[in-house]
């Protein structure tokens, strides 16, 4: 057996062992467990953001930012397991003199799927990684977890692991390293959901494994994704400057390693902001990509892209001062008329790094038949003039495919809110109802089970009349 295989099964094992231990917690059992590993982060903070800026090279500001974010996760899902609501527990009661026939008495909850893997984010090594956001939901909704480490942070990965083993029951979180037990994770016949954010060629590959299992189960993948931003000709007229000043900063926002990053910015024809754009992104001083890997496939794509017949450059020089510990790139700033998008739909690929396109548009109907036809998006954005783009707007809405719609902002940054969504049409996920932030996340853990005519000696204790966990019940 292959070691990494071999890695797998043992941490697999530990999951399947605690599972029923975990599952029957009540809620402020768990919710106690999230706000302990909440202190964890807190405690380490400054330990934690060193290791991670030698590994990543994010920069401790933003590091920090991210750590908070981790423990504001940790503590949502904390509240989310106390209430208990994400159990949707309902009770029919029996009723002889229904009709048109007698109803017997049943009873629904929500309940855990068990062990599930994680697949953790190279750009994201807090908020979507060990104890991110998808660990949180997980084992708020009572799931062990299997961690896939990233080999961006892998130091990182196996401290904070460590960390959280100080106050998790054994088994709850594991970790796994190497790309061989990553795809043994996905077809081990305990696990039963994974989470992945990363790459669209990595995650269709993974994807595809989960779906061929003898049992398949559900792939939660968040891939690529353009993030189209609408500029109104009302906008243009009010305020084009400052919102050009806005998109740069939004496209080389952390170097542009942002699943939320505008890849194309749609603008009327006569916008006369070429060379503010150019002046605007020449000034962004490069910075240190995540590492190699990143680094290549961006000034690969870049290149690609700029390299099309159909697309004019507004700045890049694609020269880096690239060594074996900076992998500093360039920003890229490409554009083309929307009637060539349309005809050159092999353009509408994520360039993961400082890059963006310009679209130009002549009409409102150029606009449209353009955005009906990008792929979907885990966010679109709006950026009009309330009183003046009501009907555009509303137009524009519905002919576009996205998880989160913004008006008015930009879509980089997600806030850890409970309405939040962030997910969308294929292929900026595997599954687009659901989400990897806010409090619909914990549904991905769990699975709907009814229970008719049980006494009530054996009813789950959610279900229970008495209702000893005093969580939300919805009766008949």
């Amino acid at each position: 057996m292959h070691p990494d295989t071999s890695a797998t099964a043992l941490a697999t094992n530990a999951a399947t062992a605690v599972a029923p231990r975990l599952a029957a917690l009540a809620p402020t059992e768990r919710g106690a467990l999230l706000r302990a590993l909440s202190g964890v982060l807190h405690d380490h903070t400054d330990d934690l953001v060193h290791l991670a800026d030698e590994e990543t090279h994010l920069g401790t500001e933003r590091l920090q930012g991210e750590v908070l974010r981790t423990r504001v996760q940790l503590q949502m899902f904390a509240d989310i397991a106390e209430e208990g609501a994400y159990l949707d527990v309902v009770i029919d009661h029996a009723d002889a003199k229904a009709f048109p026939v007698p109803r017997p008495d049943v009873r629904r909850m929500l309940i855990p799927l068990g062990p599930v893997a994680v697949f953790t984010a190279s750009n994201f090594p807090f908020a979507f990684s060990v104890l991110g956001g998808d660990t949180a939901s997980a084992l708020a909704a009572g799931c062990p977890v299997v961690i896939k480490a990233h080999e961006g942070h892998p130091r990182l990965t196996d401290v904070t692991v460590g960390l959280a083993a100080t106050v998790l029951p054994a088994g709850c979180l594991t970790v796994v390293h190497g790309r061989e037990a990553g795809r043994a994770l996905v077809t081990d016949p305990a696990i039963q959901a994974v989470g992945f954010t990363g790459s669209t060629t990595g995650g269709r590959a993974l994807f595809d494994l989960a779906a061929r299992r003898p049992s398949p189960i559900p792939f939660y993948g968040e891939l690529g994704s353009l993030n189209p931003v609408v500029v109104t000709p009302a906008a243009l007229a009010q305020r084009g400057a400052q919102l050009v000043k806005q998109y740069i900063a939004s496209v080389t926002r952390s170097q542009g390693q942002l699943c939320t990053k505008p890849g194309l910015l749609f603008l009327p024809s006569n916008h006369d902001l070429s060379e503010l754009l150019a002046t605007e992104i020449a000034q962004v001083n490069s910075t240190p990509m995540l590492g190699p890997w990143i680094s290549e496939a961006y000034r690969a794509t870049a290149a690609e892209l700029a390299a099309h017949p159909a697309v004019s450059t507004i700045s890049s020089t694609l020269t880096t001062s690239d060594s074996e510990h900076t992998h500093e790139d360039s920003p890229t700033l490409l554009t083309l008329p929307a009637h060539d998008l349309r005809a050159h739909p092999e353009l509408l690929r994520e360039c993961f790094g400082p890059a963006s396109i310009v679209v130009t548009y002549d009409s409102a109907e150029d606009l449209l038949a353009t955005l009906k036809e990008l792929p979907g998006s885990l966010t679109a954005t709006i950026h009009g003039r309330e009183g003046e783009d009501e009907q555009l707007s509303q137009s524009i809405w519905f002919t576009q495919r996205a998880g989160r719609f913004i008006w008015n902002d930009w879509p980089t940054g997600v806030a850890v809110t409970r309405a939040m969504h962030h997910g969308g049409p294929w292929p900026a996920t595997t599954s687009s109802p659901h989400t990897s932030v806010g409090a619909a996340a914990i549904n991905r853990w769990l699975r709907p089970v009814a229970y008719q005519g049980t006494p009530e000696a054996l009813l789950p204790t959610p279900l229970q009349s008495k209702n000893p966990w005093s969580i939300p019940q919805s009766l008949k």
